[in-house]
């Protein structure tokens, strides 16, 4: 009978309860997965839990009651509900600071700090409201770190070891707010003198110190954040402990990422046939009012407008290579001035260069399907997804090597990569890719070996259990 580790997952969000970024795909995808695990020593009982944030509607909500969380002389009304997700129990926590915004992250850095902080601590109390004691507390980014640090100071009420600690870490650079004086305020003491002084009052900075695992979610990224260019400021602390950190490569629902079912496509494809590929193509040019031609090569960006993802670098190679013969296409939003900059290359550019600033899923879907070739030059990139999504619709990464990027895209195999961030580097490993292009037959070689690559989550689920058990046995 094999042993049963009891796991509780934080999360900011979850699709499809609530999304934002990928790490709502993270925590719809990676619990259920996990829940599904087992092997002859181990089996996992693993539990979610999110904020019940205003702008979520769901049904078959069950409540589970009220409890109360002291916050100096008050006490704060703590809502408890549940629901499932592929077998997962889902514990959503309300209360007045979840419902302070309605959105799940706010531009007030003060109203996230107490929304957060309240969430957090809140959600230690879980396991007593359900009579159900984790054996591991898995937190994620910024969000939810202060669950980590809380629990040093939370006295289980039931019987058994106390938790052992994990903190996967999707995106360093946030640390979160200020929470020194919402900390004191919960009773909870300020303790770590070996951080940055700065880092002492930050939520993901204290459950880093606090946490048995620091996870980054690709090897590379692991690697990277101990390191002065991607450690924003916590490199020296984190290499100290490096033999806490590893990285996981975030996995992909290949189910819901599937090119020969996706009902966005007017024509659905596999690894084995692609002539329903070229039919997306001709439908996007047309779309877009391009020339619908399948010999001129068609680029994409489906991306945040962010600095951070290169989309200046994207708009500057673009601009430099207009005598070139291609079509590109960026969906996105974000920075204003960004968005200025890519609506004037698409006034400068007309016919081969377009513009598309919105949320727009199944556009998306319909670029990954109908375009060549996939445009990531990432400053950093602590894993992404969209790489991955490209290469299960045959659509060829362009890629800065960092991060997750570069352990997932293989040059001049699977895609095409390049080492500096600069726009005349992009610009190079866009030429390379457009004269293989013209090799129709060794492209499709590439076009295939990335459809072929297993971005599952199980692979990556194995890796998680391995952890688990790795903990529990020290």
């Amino acid at each position: 009978m094999p042993k049963t580790i009891n796991i509780l997952f934080l999360a900011a969000e979850a699709d499809p309860f609530i999304k934002v970024g990928g790490l709502g795909d993270v925590a719809g995808s990676l619990p259920a997965v996990l829940h599904s695990l087992s092997d002859e020593e181990f089996s996992l009982d693993i539990r979610l839990a999110i904020p019940f944030h205003p702008a979520m509607h769901i049904d078959g909500l069950r409540p589970l009651g009220m409890f109360t969380l002291n916050k100096g002389a008050t006490e704060l009304q703590v809502e408890l509900m549940e629901s499932t997700l592929k077998g997962v129990p889902v514990y959503l926590v309300g209360g007045d600071p979840i419902r302070l915004t309605g959105s799940v992250y706010s531009s007030d850095a003060n109203l996230d700090a107490e929304k957060y902080a309240f969430f957090s601590l809140a959600a230690l109390e879980i396991p007593k409201q359900v009579d159900w004691l984790p054996r591991v507390l898995h937190a994620n980014d910024w969000h939810t770190a202060l669950s980590v640090y809380g629990s040093l100071t939370k006295r289980w009420d039931h019987p058994g070891p106390h938790p052992a600690s994990v903190v996967s870490v999707h995106n360093l650079p946030f640390l979160g707010p200020e929470v020194g004086s919402i900390l004191e305020a919960y009773g909870i003491r300020l303790a770590p003198t070996d951080l940055p002084e700065w880092a002492r009052t930050r939520p993901l900075p204290l459950g880093l110190w606090a946490s048995d695992a620091i996870v980054a979610v690709s090897p590379s990224y692991a690697d990277e954040i101990m390191t002065p260019e991607y450690g924003s400021g916590l490199n020296d602390f984190l290499r100290a402990r490096n033999d806490r950190i590893s990285g996981i490569v975030n996995g992909l629902d290949v189910d819901a990422f599937d090119p020969a079912t996706d009902e966005a496509l007017v024509a659905n494809f596999d690894s084995t046939s692609l002539s329903g590929r070229s039919r997306n193509k001709l439908e996007l040019q047309k779309r877009l009012d391009f020339t619908q031609n399948p010999d001129i090569p068609l680029v994409a960006m489906v991306s945040r407008m962010d600095v951070q993802k290169g989309v200046d670098l994207a708009l500057s190679a673009i601009r430099s290579m207009k005598a070139e013969a291609f079509q590109a296409i960026i969906l996105g939003t974000g920075d204003s001035q960004i968005e200025k900059k890519a609506q004037k290359l698409e006034a400068d550019l007309p016919g081969k260069f377009k513009i598309e600033t919105r949320y727009d899923a199944k556009l998306a879907r319909q670029i990954y399907a109908g375009a060549d070739m996939l445009l990531m030059p990432s400053r950093y990139e602590p894993c992404g997804l969209s790489q991955m999504i490209a290469m299960r619709y045959g659509c060829v990464p362009v890629v800065r090597a960092v991060g997750g990027l570069k352990d997932t895209v293989q040059n001049e195999r699977t895609g095409f990569t390049f080492q500096k961030a600069h726009h005349q580097s992009l610009k190079r490993a866009m030429l390379r890719a457009f004269s293989v292009f013209a090799e129709k037959v060794r492209w499709v070689e590439i076009q295939r070996a990335g459809m072929e690559q297993d971005f599952s989550w199980a692979a990556s689920a194995e890796r998680y259990l391995e952890l688990y058990k790795s903990l529990l046995s020290k």
